[in-house]
Formats: structure tokens, sequence, C-alpha cells
């Protein structure tokens, strides 16, 4: 989705890391960002250290009652390893080279969980249903976040360029993986122990930039080409943003002096250009622009009005925004999907001409006053509202980056590198996925994630230096999302997909959360991560902790047919199948004959079975549940409340 701020990355950066001791000259010895105050280990799994200091020294390291050396190589590097520790904490981990020593506080042993994937993982707890009541009842100091900034390269990288851990309070749960928040909870609330979440996820990733390169098989050649390739569609970024408007300023004059001088109603915006209100810059012309923009546009107030409160919604600004009427600072948010709902003061606002100017400021894959144009308006106290769904003036101030970020996570191998090797040497409980969307936008290509997807979960596997090498793998299977299907659909990419995701479950300890009766049809991003998480709990208790609970909604096992029926027997049953929506079993099945032409079909549970008809179907040879991007009536239960996964008897 978004990279992450100057302000937020120089505060992953800088915050929580631990308290350095030192009285000679700058600081050589140093340990990766993953070990700071508030860090999650693993249990009972050895415990690797390591760091950077000057070539030669001798480091100690202790942890509890815990010690062990090291020698730092001619390159700086050292590395212990420490004995497993049980569940517990708080722990001080003490590193010293004798001149200089290095405190990480508070360290917690219980079980880490590495959490992946595109939108939906990194999704936050601040977007999620009931967010409010979520974050307010937030207190758990034993359940812990470790988030990952956004970031590529080209190699495989030993460093991440940032982050901290922060606990899952009402001051930090609202940034959490709503997905991951919500797994991790249920999970404390059955095994009782700490639990860290290693969130390593970006917005509108593919599977194949999660992937190593040598797992892809890309040889040198061809992994030049894909370099060049990329270049040069970079070089063509630059050189459209310099057409379009000029150099490329690196610093934002629009401010300076402690003041905003683009905010100032008397600058004359003329030579500004036009660009509409809502809407990416991107889409506008200038693709590939990351940094700071500004936006200006006026309304003309009566006396009355102009001596009432007011309100301006500008919807959401991709990634920060600061907002001034009359050079009134009005309002500003720092998260990108937030809604921007400004109070204006009466004492802001003039009779006659009035001037609205908003800094923007985007770090990394869409930039600008993003959202629909009924939430775009300026409001009076007295119920006057006027539409700011026009063209605003609007001009570039400063260029970050001039390439398109959000490409790079579309790269075979380069999230890999940057975002999951640095931290293959942790060792870890297990990995929660959450991803596809972005491989879904054709049949072919949902078709090809069934390998890619056995790729990067044996890979990951296997790459994992940590201890563990066989951990459990969970994912979330795709919801529904699109419009709903009125007829059976003859193919559909979403549902080849979920296809591709299930085939993995022939690999041993992996386990899918189903969810789709909770997804939203109109829009990829449903808000109900509560389900998602708690099913990929239930999937954790029965794969990782060995507990005797059902896990998994109905599966489809095998089928016969009896003259016009179709029986289908299901594993995952769980005492009996039950259907739960209010339009009863229509648009849950279809069956097809011969012909291939599949219609919606009547179905009935009989205990564990399922018996399929339809009088226009008179010799049924196929059959079908929820199959599509969209099923309609996703009806199926088990009695422990778990949906039916989607299947296919056919593969037409």
């Amino acid at each position: 989705m978004r990279g992450l701020s100057r302000s937020l990355l120089a505060a992953a950066i800088t915050g929580g890391l631990p308290t350095v001791v030192s009285a000679q000259q700058p600081v050589d010895l140093r340990l990766p960002v993953t070990f700071s105050d508030g860090m999650v280990l693993q249990r009972n799994a050895r415990i690797p250290v390591w760091g950077r200091a000057a070539p030669g020294t001798r480091v100690t390291v202790r942890l509890g009652q815990h010690r062990a050396n090291a020698i730092a190589d001619e390159s700086g590097a050292w590395r212990v390893t420490l004995p497993p520790l049980g569940p517990g904490g708080p722990f001080e981990l003490v590193v010293d080279d004798g001149p200089q020593r290095v405190t990480v506080h508070d360290l917690l042993v219980g079980d880490v969980w590495v959490a992946s994937g595109q939108s939906n993982m990194e999704w936050n707890v601040a977007a999620a249903n009931d967010a409010a009541h979520e974050i307010a009842t937030a207190h758990d100091d034993w359940l812990r976040q470790f988030k990952v900034p956004t970031s590529w390269s080209w190699t495989p990288e030993t460093e991440l360029i940032g982050g901290s851990w922060t606990r899952a309070d009402s001051q930090h749960v609202s940034g959490f993986s709503a997905v991951g928040y919500f797994f991790a909870r249920q999970l404390r609330r059955e095994i009782q122990i700490p639990i860290g979440i290693i969130n390593t996820s970006w917005g509108g990733s593919a599977i194949e930039a999660w992937i190593s390169r040598s797992a892809l098989g890309l040889s040198d050649s061809s992994w030049d080409a894909v370099q060049r390739r990329e270049q040069d569609y970079q070089n063509r970024i630059r050189d459209a943003l310099r057409a379009r408007i000029g150099s490329l300023p690196g610093i934002d004059s629009g401010t300076g002096d402690g003041s905003a001088h683009w905010a100032d109603p008397g600058l004359d915006d003329a030579t500004w250009t036009d660009l509409r209100v809502p809407g990416s810059w991107e889409e506008a012309g200038y693709a590939g622009l990351d940094g700071v923009a500004w936006y200006r546009t006026t309304i003309t107030l009566t006396e009355a009005e102009a001596r009432q409160n007011a309100r301006l919604s500008l919807g959401t600004v991709d990634d920060e925004d600061v907002t001034w009427v009359n050079d009134v600072e009005v309002g500003r948010t720092a998260v990108y999907d937030a809604p921007r709902v400004y109070t204006i003061p009466a004492s802001a606002l003039r009779p006659g001409r009035n001037v609205l100017a908003v800094r923007v400021t985007d770090t990394g894959g869409e930039g600008g006053i993003l959202a629909e144009p009924s939430q775009v308006f300026f409001e009076s106290e007295g119920g006057t509202r006027r539409s700011l769904a026009i063209p605003w003036k609007f001009r570039v101030a400063a260029v970050w980056m001039a390439q398109d970020g959000q490409r790079m996570n579309q790269i075979p191998a380069v999230l890999y590198n940057r975002m999951v090797h640095p931290i293959v040497s942790l060792p870890i409980a297990g990995v929660i996925w959450y991803q596809g969307e972005s491989n879904a936008f054709s049949e072919a290509q949902a078709a090809a994630y069934r390998a890619q997807f056995e790729t990067l979960i044996t890979s990951w596997r296997r790459e994992w230096s940590g201890g563990q090498r066989g951990f459990p793998f969970l994912w979330v299977q795709l919801p529904n999302f699109g419009a709903p299907d009125t007829v059976p659909p003859v193919t559909a990419a979403w549902a080849i997909l979920r296809e591709s995701q299930a085939a993995a479950l022939s690999l041993p300890r992996t386990g899918q959360a189903v969810t789709i009766d909770v997804g939203n049809p109109s829009d990829i991003h449903p808000r109900n991560k509560q389900d998602v998480g708690r099913r990929l709990a239930l999937a954790a208790e029965a794969v990782a902790y060995g507990k005797h609970v059902e896990f998994s909604g109905p599966a489809y096992r095998t089928h016969t047919v009896r003259q016009n029926h179709v029986i289908v027997t299901f594993n995952h049953a769980g005492g009996g199948l039950v259907t739960r929506t209010g339009g009863g079993t229509a648009g849950c099945f279809a069956i097809a004959g011969a012909d291939r032409r599949f219609l919606w079909a009547r179905a009935r549970v009989e205990g564990d079975k399922v018996v399929v008809w339809s009088h226009d179907v008179p010799q049924p040879v196929a059959v079908r549940y929820a199959w599509g991007n969209s099923p309609k009536n996703p009806c199926l239960y088990n009695r422990a409340g778990l949906p039916a996964a989607p299947f296919r008897s056919d593969s037409w």
C-alpha cells in the first residue's frame, strides 16, 4: 500500500532502539533493528544474536543467565548463539565489547509469528470494524508488533531499513496489522504466553516479489534483463516528470522561515496547473511522483455564513496533509486511510473570497486527495454544503523520488531481499499470509499462482535459518469481491486463485482461513478483520499447537450422481452441516450436464451431505459451490460456524 512517511520513518528508525553507553569515539557496536526494546524472542529455540563491531573486537552477549562470546571478523560482523528459553520475561539483553555496551530492555520470550502479504494484511486496526472500541480496550503488554518498513532491494540485504517493537495498547494498537492483531489476540487467550508479530507486508504487492531469486530460478542473464528493463522504465518516468514540471525540486519552497507561504490568501496562483479533485496526481499525468504538492481553491461566503463555524471534508489524502483556510491551519493528518473532516472556526472565515490550501505529502504509491466526489465538500454550520469536487490549482513543491515506487512491489525477489532476508535468522513459530489480489487479474495469472504459492512456502521454509524450517504456514483464502454473480460464471479469476491457494494444503503443516462470507463486494479491503484473525487462530491452534479443535469449514471430498441428483460429501462436516443465510440455498450451488452449461440448483442438507438438483439439468455430471469472484450466496457451514470452502468438481 503506502510507504512510511518521512516523520514515521525517522521514528521507526530511532524509536525503541537499545540504549547505547560509550565514553569513546563514534559508536561502532550495534545490533540489528529487530533487537530493540520490547522485542519478543521465540521460545524453546536456540537464540541467535548478531551485529557489528570494530574488526577484531571481542564481543560478550548476556541474556538472563546465559553468556556467549564472539570475535568480530575483518568486516566487523559477529554472531553468537544462546541456549533456548521458556516463555516469560521481561529480560535484558546486554552486548559489551569493553568500551561500549548496548542494552536491549523489556524482552519477552514467547511465540513469534511473521505476518506477510499485501494490503489486507497491512490494513491496520484503525481501519477495521469497530476500531474505536478495539483501540480503547487494547491493553495487552504481552502482545507486540514489529512493523517492517516497506522497502526493496536488488540484492539480498542483511539489515532492515528501520522499524520498532510496539505494545498492543491504546496508544499503539491502531497501527497494528488488524489481521495480525486479532489473530494474536485470540492465541493469547488460548496459550497464555507472549506473542510477537513481525508485520512485513506491502499493499498491492505481487507474490513474485516475495520469493527469492534462487527459488524463482532466475539466471544471471535473466536477472540482468529484469534490472535493465526496470531501469529503462524508471528513466522514462523521470523524463516525463521533467517534461511536465521542469526541474525536479528537492525542497518545498511553499514553506520556510516558520510559515506556509503557499497558504497565503494573497498568493497569485494563476500560473498553477488546474487539477481535478478528487483523484490521484499519477492519474492526472504525474506518474512516479513521490514528494510534496500543494492544492488551492476558493469559496465565496455570505456575511451570515462567515459568522458561523464550518466543516471541511477532504475524504482521504495519500499520505499526509496539512490544511489551511485563509492562512489559518485547521487540521493535519499523517495516516493515509483516515478521512479528513476538519472544523473551521468562524474566526478563520470572512465574507466574500476564502482560500483553502492543502499541502500533501506522498511517500509511495498513489498521491493526492483521494475520495468519492461526495466526500469532498465545505459545509456551513447552518447547513449549506458546497461540493469541492472541482478543478483545484495544483503545484509540485518537492520531488523526493521520481520513479514508480509502487511498481517495485511487482518485481520478482526485491521485497524478499529487503523485507524478508534480513529476518530469516530469527526463530519463529510460523507465518500467516494474506495475499493474492494482485495475482488475480486474469485466469492464467491466477492458475500460475498455484506453483508460485507452493514455491514461496517451500523456499521460505528452506531459506529460514532460525532453526525451525518446518514452521506452520497459514493463509487467508481470498474473500468475495466484485459484483455478485447473477448467473453461474463460466470462469472467474478469483475463484481460480482460491483453488491455487487451497492446493497448498497438500503441503505439511499448512492451513487456510476461508473468508468467502466476510468480504465486501464493493470494497477490496473488507473491514471485518476480526473473523479473519479468529479463523487463522483456529488453524494455528490445530496446525501449530496440536489442539483438538474444529479449525476448518466443510471441504469438498467426493460427489456421486444418482439419477438427477448430485450427492456431495465433505470433510470437516463438524457433526453436521447447516445453512445460515436468509435466502436459503438459492445461488449456493450450480450443476451442469455434459453440455457444461451451469445453472443454479436447489440443495438440501442431509447430515454431513448435501443433495443438489435442478429440474433443468436431468443428467448432471458436475457440481460447483460458491464458485465465482463474488458468490451470490455462500450459505453452507458446519456446526462450528465455519464456512464451507468454494469448490468445483470439474476442471473445465
